[in-house]
C-alpha cells in the first residue's frame, strides 16, 4: 500500500469495465462506450482516435498500429499486425545508385504507408460491435472545437516544437509562431474533415479519395516513391503471437517485425536470477537490466525483421540455451559490451487497455515513431505521416534492409499477461527504443516485487541504450558512483522515461485493478 502522506495516485478498482489510457479525455470516452453497451474494442478504438487528436506529437491517423486481442475465454491472444510497408519502388537499388547511405527521418523516404485505420477497421470488422461512423465522433469534436492542451502533451510540443521547420506542420504545429502551453485551446480542422470522411466511407476514406490523393501528392513532393496503389493495396496481417513463461505467468507478444521478441528475451534471462524484493540491492537491480537489455537489443538490430523478407530465429532465440548464455555473458561487477549469438553476415506513441463487462481484453498500441513523425503534414487533410521507414538499414544483406512492400523493424509493442489460461492482465509501455526494456521491467516489479500495478507503474526507471545509463531523477544519486564503477555511462537527462497503462484482472476477487503512468495525462477508469 503506498504512503498516503506522499504525493502519489492509487491503482483503480473496479469490478466490471476498466480502461487506461495516457490522456483524461480518451480515458473518459472509452468508459462511455463501454457505459452504452460497446465492447473492449469499440472502446479502444474511440479512445485512440481520439488521441491522434490530443497528442499529436505521439500518434494520430498517419501512424501505425499493433494489437492483442484475448476474447472472452480464449486461452490465447489473437495478434494483429497494423504496421506500415515500404512503397513498391523502394528497392535497396535504388537508395544506393543515387548514394543515400542512410535514411533521413525528416524525408518523404521515412514514411511508410500508414497502417493504423487499415487496423483499427479490421478490429471493428471481426470484433466490435459498434460502427466508425459512432465511435469516430469524440475525435471528430475535439479536432473541430478544439481541446486543451494537457500538461505533458505541452512539455512534449515545446521541447520538440524545433523540428516543426515544414510549412504545413509549422501552420498547423505552432499557432502564432510557437508551441501552445498547457490551457492552450487547440484546433485542427481540417482534420476534422478528414475523420468525416473515414466515418462515413470507412477504410476507403483514409486509402482511396482525396484523403488519399492529398498524402500521396505531399510525399511525391517531397521526393518520395510512394502511389496511390500503394495506399490502397494497404492491409493489416493477423499474425500468430510469441510467448514464454516468466515466474509461473504466460507472457504474450506480437512477433518480428514489432521487437516484443526481444522482451521475452530478456525474460528468459532473468528468470535464472532472484529478483523478489531484497534479494539484490538497487544498484545491482539497475546494473541486471542494463547488461540483458544491452544484449537483447544488439540481437534485435542484427537479427529482427519482417519475417515475409527475412528468416529470424525467434525457436533459437527463446531457447534454454540462449537465454543461458546470455546469463553466462553477464557479470554483477562488471558492465561488458554485448555480444550477438549467432554471428551475422552482415521513439512516439501511445497505448491504451481495455477490459469489458464480458471478460473482452485489448492491448492497443499506436504510433507515429520520432516526436511529430516525419512532420511531413498532408494540407488539404491534416494528415502528420509517421516515420517508421527510418528504422530501414541500407546496408545490403542485413535483415532489415529496406525493400518493396516489406516493414521496418518497429519499437511499438503490446502485451498480454496470462496464468494456467486465463487472463491476468493487458500492458504496455510507451517510450520508444524504451519499450521493450519497459515491459521487463514493469513485470518484475509485479512478479518479481509484488507491486501492486499503480505501483510498478510509478517506480523509478532506467534504460541503458547506446552506452549511456539513463537514470530517472527519482533514482537515488547515491547509486551513481557504485554504477560509473562497474564501467556505466551513467547520464541523467532529465526526461521522463517512457509511460505505461495495465489492467490487471483479479479472479479470486472478482475486481479488476487499473494503473496509468503519472509521467503522462491518463488515468485508468472503471465502473
Amino acid at each position: 500500500m503506498r504512503d498516503f502522506s506522499r504525493p502519489g495516485r492509487s491503482p483503480l478498482y473496479a469490478s466490471e469495465c476498466a480502461v487506461a489510457t495516457s490522456h483524461t479525455l480518451a480515458s473518459q470516452v472509452a468508459l462511455d462506450v463501454l457505459q452504452r453497451g460497446g465492447n473492449a474494442v469499440d472502446a479502444g478504438i474511440a479512445a485512440v482516435a481520439l488521441l491522434g487528436v490530443v497528442e499529436p506529437q505521439m500518434t494520430g491517423i498517419g501512424g501505425d498500429c499493433f494489437a492483442l486481442y484475448l476474447p472472452a475465454g480464449a486461452s490465447v491472444p489473437l495478434a494483429l499486425n497494423g504496421s506500415g510497408r515500404a512503397p513498391a519502388a523502394a528497392s535497396l537499388d535504388w537508395y544506393r545508385s543515387r548514394g543515400i547511405a542512410a535514411i533521413d527521418p525528416y524525408s518523404a523516404h521515412s514514411v511508410t504507408v500508414p497502417g493504423a485505420v487499415a487496423a483499427w477497421c479490421r478490429l471493428l470488422q471481426n470484433h466490435g460491435s459498434r460502427g466508425l461512423d459512432e465511435l469516430l465522433q469524440p475525435a471528430i469534436r475535439a479536432a473541430e472545437q478544439g481541446v486543451p492542451v494537457a500538461p505533458r502533451v505541452a512539455f512534449d510540443w515545446a521541447r520538440d516544437a524545433h523540428l516543426l521547420v515544414k510549412p504545413a506542420a509549422a501552420e498547423l504545429f505552432l499557432p502564432g509562431g510557437r508551441a501552445p502551453v498547457a490551457g492552450t485551446v487547440h484546433r485542427q480542422p481540417r482534420m476534422a474533415e478528414t475523420l468525416r470522411t473515414i466515418a462515413r466511407e470507412g477504410r476507403d476514406g483514409f486509402y482511396r479519395g482525396w484523403v488519399a490523393d492529398d498524402m500521396v501528392a505531399t510525399l511525391r513532393a517531397d521526393g518520395g516513391l510512394h502511389t496511390l496503389d500503394d495506399f490502397e493495396r494497404t492491409a493489416p496481417d493477423q499474425v500468430t503471437p510469441i510467448a514464454t513463461d516468466y515466474r509461473g505467468y504466460r507472457v504474450h507478444e506480437c512477433p518480428p517485425s514489432g521487437q516484443g521478441l526481444g522482451v521475452l528475451m530478456m525474460l528468459n534471462a532473468l528468470a535464472g536470477y532472484d529478483l523478489s524484493e531484497g534479494a539484490l540491492d538497487e544498484a545491482d537491480r539497475i546494473h541486471l537490466l542494463a547488461e540483458v537489455s544491452k544484449i537483447a537489443y544488439a540481437h534485435r538490430d542484427a537479427l529482427f525483421a519482417d519475417t515475409d523478407h527475412a528468416p529470424v530465429p525467434v525457436e533459437h532465440l527463446l531457447s534454454a540455451a540462449w537465454a543461458a548464455r546470455a546469463r553466462g555473458a553477464i557479470h554483477l561487477g562488471e558492465a561488458r559490451p554485448p555480444v550477438v549469438w549467432p554471428e551475422v553476415t552482415h521513439k512516439d506513441t501511445v497505448y491504451l487497455c481495455v477490459i469489458d463487462r464480458d471478460g473482452n481484453a485489448l492491448s492497443l498500441i499506436n504510433s507515429i515513431f520520432h516526436p511529430f513523425g516525419s512532420t511531413l503534414v498532408a494540407p488539404k487533410s491534416g494528415v502528420l505521416l509517421q516515420n517508421r521507414g527510418a528504422g530501414f538499414s541500407l546496408e545490403a544483406g542485413h535483415p532489415n534492409s529496406i525493400a518493396p512492400g516489406k516493414r521496418p523493424l518497429h519499437t511499438i509493442i503490446p502485451g498480454m499477461l496470462m496464468r494456467n489460461g486465463r487472463l491476468v492482465a493487458p500492458f504496455g509501455v510507451m517510450g520508444g527504443q524504451y519499450q521493450a526494456t519497459g515491459h521487463v521491467a514493469l513485470l518484475s516489479n509485479l512478479l518479481d516485487r509484488g507491486m501492486d500495478p499503480q505501483a510498478a507503474l510509478d517506480a523509478p526507471r532506467s534504460f541503458c541504450f547506446g552506452n549511456e545509463l539513463d537514470l530517472e531523477s527519482s533514482v537515488d544519486p547515491a547509486l551513481d558512483a557504485g554504477l560509473a564503477r562497474r564501467g556505466h555511462r551513467v547520464i541523467r537527462s532529465g526526461q521522463p522515461i517512457g509511460g505505461g497503462q495495465l489492467i490487471w484482472r483479479d479472479e479470486a476477487r472478482g475486481v479488476l485493478i487499473g494503473g496509468s503512468d503519472p509521467r503522462k495525462d491518463g488515468c485508468a477508469l472503471g465502473f
